[in-house]
C-alpha cells in the first residue's frame, strides 16, 4: 500500500517530453501515447527488446476505479489502525522475527534496520507475502501514466519499469503485483526495485516475489536510502498535558525532549520522558485529545518517504512498535471527533478559495491541508493543533475571534509505543 512519490531524483534522470504529454481519463488517445512512451525509452537508452513490452498493451479502466477509490486514507487514526493491526498481523509478525532471527541479526549489523521496523511494513504491504497481486505491472502503470490525475509520478515509473525488465532479474510474466504498479513482498515500485533490490540469498537475482531473504534485505536498503538512522528511535507514545502551546505540536517541528518533558510531555504511565536534547516532533494524529506520539527523524524521514499518508505512516510505525513489545495505544484524553470524507473536501475547497494550497481536493487530510488547517486556528484563536473539526469547518474565511472552546482538563494524555519507531 505505497503512495507513489517520485523523487527529485527520479523526477530529474527521469523528466521527459512525454510528461508534457496529453494525458486522458478514457482509452482514446492511450495507443498514441504508449507509442510516445517506446519512443521515450529507447531514446533514454533502454534496450528496444524490453520497450516492445508495451506492444499492445490496453488500457485498463479497472485501475483507474482503484485509484479513485482510496478513501480509506480519509479514516482517523484509531479507526486505519484498528482495520488494519489485526491479531493475526500482531502475532505472526512477531513469531516471524523469532523464526528468522537469525536473518534478521544479519541485516540489522549490516543495514541498522531493526526486524520489527521491516516486519511491520512485511505486514500491512501484503500480508507477509500472501496477498503481492495478480495485476499486469506494466498495463497498470501504463494505464495511470495516461491518467490525467498524477501522469507525473507514474510515467518515469513506466520507463523504470521497461529498464528493470531489462535487467533480468524478473521475467515479462513476473511483472506481476498490486495495481498501482508495486512488485513483490513489501510492495516496491520499479525505480526502488532497481535501484535498492540486493540479492541476499546469493542465487544471482533480486526476487523480492519469493525470495525471503531478498525481500527483508531489501526492505531495510531501501529504508536506508530514505534516511534510516541505524540506533535511534522512530516513535514513541506518550501522554500530553491538558494545556500546551499546541502550535509546536507538528510533525514539521522538532524540540529536544527536554522541551517537550518542560511544557508536561510524558511517558504513558505519567512518568517523565527523557530529558536530553535529543530532537522530536509531536505527532497529534487526532489533535490534542487523541493519541500522542514523540516522532523522531527515522519517522519523519524513512517512514513519511516509504508513504506520504500519515496515516499509514503512523499505523506502520505504530504496529512496529507492537511488535517490538509495545502495549496497545491509547484512545487518548477525551472523545475526538473525525469529520467524514465529504467533509474533509468541503473544509479542504474552503481552504483553497481562501488561497490555501491544499494540494487535490481528495478528502485525505495531508501536510497542506495540515497547515492551513493551523493556520486557520491560529488566526480563529482556536486550540492550533492542526486537526480539523466542525466547528473549524463553521468559521474558516470569517476571520472572527470567537472564543474558542476550553480544552479538556483530564490529566490522561495519550500517546503510542515506546520501542522503536515508524514511519
Amino acid at each position: 500500500m505505497r503512495i507513489l512519490l517520485a523523487s527529485a531524483g527520479l523526477a530529474l534522470a527521469l523528466a521527459s517530453p512525454a510528461l508534457a504529454a496529453d494525458c486522458g481519463n478514457t482509452a482514446a488517445g492511450f495507443d498514441s501515447f504508449i507509442k510516445s512512451m517506446e519512443a521515450e525509452a529507447i531514446a533514454k537508452g533502454v534496450p528496444e527488446k524490453s520497450v516492445r513490452a508495451l506492444d499492445g498493451i490496453e488500457y485498463d479502466p479497472a485501475i483507474i476505479k482503484r485509484d479513485r477509490a482510496q478513501n480509506i486514507f480519509s479514516d482517523s487514526f484509531l479507526d486505519f489502525q484498528k482495520k488494519m493491526i489485526s491479531s493475526y498481523r500482531l502475532k505472526q509478525g512477531q513469531a516471524l522475527v523469532q523464526k528468522h532471527k537469525a536473518l534478521f541479526d544479519r541485516i540489522n549489523k549490516e543495514f541498522g534496520v531493526p526486524a520489527p521496523v521491516i516486519v511491520a511494513f512485511w505486514a500491512l504491504e501484503t500480508d507477509f507475502g500472501a496477498t503481492t497481486g495478480d495485476f499486469d505491472t506494466i498495463r497498470a502503470l501504463a494505464t495511470l501514466a495516461w491518467d490525467c490525475r498524477r501522469p507525473e509520478k507514474f510515467r518515469p515509473q513506466l520507463i523504470a519499469a521497461l529498464d528493470l525488465l531489462s535487467k533480468g532479474d524478473l521475467r515479462r510474466d513476473e511483472f506481476k503485483g498490486a495495481w498501482a504498479g508495486e512488485i513483490g513482498q513489501t510492495q516496491f515500485m520499479a525505480y526502488d526495485y532497481d535501484e535498492s533490490a540486493v540479492d541476499y540469498d546469493g542465487d544471482g537475482k533480486r526476487d523480492l516475489r519469493n525470495s525471503i531473504p531478498d525481500v527483508l534485505a531489501s526492505t531495510a536498503n531501501l529504508l536506508r536510502k530514505h534516511g534510516w538512522q541505524p540506533g535511534e528511535p522512530w516513535l514513541q507514545e506518550v501522554k500530553v498535558p491538558a494545556k500546551l502551546p499546541w502550535e509546536e505540536a507538528d510533525i514539521a517541528i522538532r524540540h529536544p525532549r527536554s522541551q517537550w518533558s518542560e511544557w508536561g510531555v510524558t511517558q504513558v504511565n505519567g512518568s517523565p520522558i527523557k530529558g536530553d536534547g535529543f530532537p522530536a516532533a509531536l505527532l497529534l494524529p487526532m489533535g490534542r485529545n487523541g493519541p500522542a506520539f514523540l516522532a523522531y527523524e527515522n519517522f519523519t524521514s524513512a517512514y513519511l518517504k516509504w508513504n506520504e499518508s500519515l496515516v499509514y505512516s503512523t499505523t506502520a510505525a505504530y504496529l512496529a512498535t507492537r511488535i517490538g513489545g509495545a502495549p496497545a495505544v491509547s484512545p487518548g484524553r477525551a472523545p475526538v471527533e473525525h469529520l467524514s470524507y465529504d467533509q474533509i473536501r468541503l473544509l479542504q475547497q474552503k481552504l483553497q478559495d481562501l488561497g490555501y494550497d491544499v494540494g487535490k481536493v481528495d478528502g485525505k487530510i495531508g501536510a497542506g491541508t495540515r497547515a492551513a488547517v493551523k493556520d486557520q486556528q491560529l488566526k480563529l484563536g482556536m486550540p492550533a493543533d492542526s486537526y480539523p473539526t466542525e466547528e473549524l469547518i463553521e468559521r474558516v474565511g470569517t476571520g472572527s475571534k470567537k472564543k474558542a472552546k476550553p480544552a479538556a482538563t483530564e490529566e490522561s494524555g495519550q500517546s503510542t509505543d515506546e520501542g522503536s519507531n515508524l514511519y
